[in-house]
């Protein structure tokens, strides 16, 4: 309701009489020694705050994975936009302005700028080859698969990079409460932003307080990048006393932040006649870009994907995050899955051809089975029949019926072509092997004195859903009225860490840890384990009417299912405790005048265990298949000495409401007994899909290889002339 009338607070909405305006200065060079900062005479510097390096109190580096990426460049700088230093101003315009009149001089040296490319010597600036890290996946023996399948497929692949164009732009604010640094700010993991401050700082935990504000979208880019956000807020604060807001402008979030990694996938694929598979030898690469970041999180998702939803016993997936002097890039909705998923897909109708078989068919011939295991070594048996997933998809879209009229009307069309494609995917819900274990993730469900109980957890609503899907698993789990069930505002002063608002893991593990709270506060009532509705409510303001009641609250903390068993090393075993399963089927025009491909139908099945709430899950659904039409067609970089160049939305190129077909959503249910009511992740599945659908549906339509998104015009237009060129020779 405050956000329908306008009442909700964001970050930039926050009141403060006494604030400053913080202002980054950054580095114009992709990489070199910094030599020198100057300071245009022309302004009163007295009138600023300046912060450089030599103020960070503790270890110069924003702390995620390793310690790498420093806070700020004291001597060297690996990428265009890097921050070197923070100013501070009680005008937002005068801060802003005067960022740009601070130079800062680098002795250039050579960028690393393709992370296909082997680094030479002088290239290296991470380990001994710029590999940020590298993982490898056997099953069977590959090379002996392949000398004896009768038909070796291969093939290579690209996708580019995407913006998260969330509504917000990143911004923090940053105040002193005594000696408590407290920051405020858009961000989907709090306690993310405490484990990069404390180092930082030198503080412990006590001393640094995170409060999540209302945040107005994130799609994994308000995963790790606040938290460089929060650091500059917090050391301008320290430095001045003051509270401080540091609000980046669209150009500067789209210029300087964190984005989807650019990716190469190889295929090699040997298959029998029948188009079983017998080998896939995988290889993808990924852009890591300047630092470590969230790089090995990605590729990790991208491998272990990378097999697909498909059974085959000779498999052999080589990964490596790449580091070149591009900005950093970082996690984005289905981080790594969506590269390889792309690669696979659109590689599967590439087999599907030269087998002269109907694609559809290609993939029912090769999908997994329970019984049988994935790429890691994982046995499936969760009894979802991905048959009739596969089944329910080619029925809504008509497939048979559909790919006949379109052969009858591009046959008779010589200027607009039509076509229709299909992918097929899973998506693990959840940290990876054993990071939930690590994670140790707590809620906590308070009782309140009206009777009602409050939701305590980290998990951060952005837009998906959180604060419903709570309120509901609260209130289902104790019979409670919904207006008698609170969610709080992310404090990390106040709630348990429930883990990061990633990895589709919020509904499915820590909405299971709501329940087992609420079950716990039960318990501490002395109520039966069916006790409900008023007798619940009436045991709770009994609680609190005793004497010295201390506070009342139930407790969770995640446990591992017991079928889960991983290995780190080898990745070998259950990388995911579920998966979810999905085929899309996408319907595209092509109008050779102008080489400009339209999504016109759009076809999204999925089975998520159980659907928790059909408004909010359809719309998940929905959104992220937007997000994957624009990633396949229109969301195009212009990079420059590894930096944005487009980073405006008047030349950033996103869809409006009229470039999208209907995206009809279907849903399949198998619940999982290590979810909230049964439900498995969502957030994620739907950006992998889009992609490869897309292109093989573009493929279907004019022939082309479709091998690199964004499939955009003048890619489009390349891809006929080229094969037209082949067709006259």
């Amino acid at each position: 309701m405050a956000k329908l009338t306008g009442r909700e607070l964001y970050v930039d909405d926050l009141p403060s009489d006494d604030h400053l305006w913080g202002a980054t200065v950054r580095s114009r060079s992709p990489r070199g020694r910094i030599t020198g900062i100057d300071f245009d005479p022309s302004v009163d510097w007295s009138e600023f705050v300046v912060v450089t390096a030599e103020d960070i109190p503790g270890r110069n580096a924003v702390f995620l994975m390793e310690y790498d990426q420093p806070a700020l460049a004291d001597d060297y700088v690996r990428h265009v936009h890097e921050p070197v230093l923070l100013i501070a101003h009680e005008s937002r315009d005068m801060a802003r302005r005067a960022a740009k009149l601070v130079t800062v001089h680098v002795e250039p040296e050579t960028p690393v700028l393709d992370f296909c490319a082997v680094p030479s010597e002088g290239d290296i600036q991470h380990g001994t080859d710029n590999v940020l890290k590298r993982i490898l996946i056997e099953k069977g023996d590959i090379e002996a698969a392949i000398a004896a399948a009768p038909i070796v497929v291969e093939g290579e692949y690209f996708t580019g990079s995407q913006e998260h164009v969330y509504l917000e732009t990143q911004g923090m604010r940053a105040h002193l409460e005594g000696d408590v640094v407290v920051v405020q700010g858009s961000m989907q993991c709090p306690y993310y932003v405490v484990k990069a401050l404390m180092p930082l700082l030198g503080r412990d935990e006590a001393g640094i307080r995170i409060i999540q504000t209302a945040t107005g979208g994130g799609f994994g880019g308000k995963e790790e990048y606040p938290s460089m956000v929060a650091a500059h807020a917090a050391l301008l604060t320290l430095k001045s006393g003051r509270p401080v807001k540091l609000i980046y402008d669209r150009w500067e979030d789209m210029a300087v932040t964190t984005k989807r990694h650019p990716s190469r996938v190889r295929h090699r694929t040997g298959v029998d006649e029948s188009g079983r598979l017998l080998a896939q030898d995988i290889e993808i690469v990924l852009d890591g870009g300047a630092y470590v970041t969230l790089s090995p999180v990605v590729l990790s998702r991208a491998v272990i994907h990378a097999g697909g939803p498909y059974a085959c016993d000779a498999v052999r997936i080589d990964g490596r995050a790449m580091l070149t002097n591009s900005a950093p890039f970082g996690a984005f909705r289905g981080f790594g899955a969506p590269q390889a998923f792309f690669g696979l897909e659109r590689h599967l109708d590439v087999v599907a051809e030269r087998l002269d078989m109907d694609p559809a068919e290609l993939r029912r011939v090769n999908l997994i089975r329970d019984g049988q295991q994935t790429g890691t070594s994982q046995t499936i048996k969760d009894g979802v029949d991905r048959i009739e997933v596969l089944d329910t998809a080619l029925a809504s879209s008509e497939w048979d019926a559909r790919r006949a009229e379109i052969e009858r009307h591009n046959a008779a069309d010589p200027l607009v072509k039509r076509g229709l494609g299909l992918a097929m995917f899973h998506h693990g819900a959840g940290f990876t092997g054993n990071g939930e274990v690590m994670l140790q993730s707590v809620v906590h469900v308070a009782g309140t004195q009206e009777g009602g109980v409050e939701v305590r957890a980290a998990s951060v609503e952005m837009g998906q859903g959180t604060t419903t899907i709570f309120t509901q698993l609260a209130s289902d789990r104790l019979g409670l009225d919904p207006d008698l069930v609170l969610v709080a505002q992310p404090d990390t002063h106040r709630v348990p860490n429930s883990g990061p608002s990633v990895a589709s893991r919020t509904a499915m593990v820590v909405g299971f840890l709501v329940e087992q709270a609420c079950d716990d506060l039960r318990r501490r009532l002395d109520l039966a384990d069916d006790a409900r509705g008023q007798s619940v409510s009436d045991a709770i303001r009994a609680w609190y009417a005793a004497a010295d009641a201390e506070e009342l609250v139930g407790e969770a903390t995640y446990v591992q299912p017991s079928h889960i068993e991983w290995d780190e090393e080898t990745y070998r075993g259950d990388a995911y405790g579920a998966f979810a399963w999905g085929a899309y089927v996408a319907e595209v025009a092509i109008d050779l005048r102008t080489y400009t491909a339209r999504v016109t139908d759009f076809v999204a099945v999925q089975e998520i265990g159980r659907v928790l709430n059909e408004t909010l899950a359809t719309g998940q659904i929905q959104g992220g298949v937007a997000q994957g039409i624009s990633w396949a067609l229109l969301e195009d970089f212009d990079w420059r000495d590894g930096a944005m160049q487009n980073n405006q939305l008047t030349n950033y190129i996103i869809p409006t409401s009229d470039d999208f077909p209907p995206i009809r959503v279907e849903f399949l249910e198998t619940p999982y007994p290590h979810g909230a009511q049964g439900a498995k992740g969502i957030g994620e599945l739907p950006m992998d899909g889009p992609g490869p659908a897309i292109a093989n549906a573009v493929a279907h339509a004019i022939g082309v290889r479709a091998a690199v998104l964004p499939l955009t015009p003048e890619r489009l237009m390349a891809q006929v002339d080229e094969l037209a060129g082949r067709e006259a020779s």
